[in-house]
């Protein structure tokens, strides 16, 4: 698998992940309480995906050193290594900014659950502090107020990552 189908799952992923945090509150999820357990479950994957890219990211930094490079190459005869040095750095450097572009959306993401989490958590301590109610328009204007700001917080995500991609091709075009 090269780095472009690689990128490409990693992006389509992503993409599948902010579609469906965005979507889970799109149903009627219950309580709050049970609201901020599905927040916090999905900052976990969000942070374990992180850890994998970060540690993807070091391995791509030490093949990146011009000795591993040449290391690399060994094996490999040709009468240009400079140029297939520098087609294999081309390579990393590309693959690298990748992820870098994959981390500073997942961090975008993270800050978002971050902020749902917290919301949520405020929502649930307020009904647990209220009576039952019985009167359905309430729970359902509480329920709309939460959608909004994290149906937008959402929105926002796919925004920036859609940026950082076209950003991603016009540099690349130049």
């Amino acid at each position: 698998m090269g780095w472009r189908e690689m990128r490409r799952r990693i992006s389509l992923g992503l993409l599948a992940l902010l579609v469906l945090s965005v979507g889970v509150y799109a149903q009627d999820g219950g309580s709050a309480a049970e609201t901020v357990e599905k927040l916090r479950a999905q900052l976990l994957e969000v942070q374990a995906k992180e850890e994998a890219l970060r540690e993807r990211l070091a391995q791509l930094d030490e093949s990146i050193k011009p000795e591993n490079i040449e290391r690399s190459l060994a094996g490999i005869g040709s009468t240009k290594p400079e140029q297939l040095r520098e087609a294999r750095r081309r390579q990393l450097a590309i693959e690298r900014d990748g992820v870098l572009a994959q981390l500073k959306t997942l961090e975008t993401s993270k800050q978002r659950l971050e902020s749902a989490i917290a919301n949520a958590e405020a929502l649930a301590y307020q009904q647990s502090a209220q009576p039952p109610v019985s009167n359905k328009m309430a729970s359902s204007s509480a329920k709309g107020y939460q959608l909004l700001m994290i149906g937008g917080g959402g929105l926002a995500a796919l925004a920036l990552g859609g940026g950082a991609l076209f950003y991603r091709r016009k540099t690349r075009s130049r």
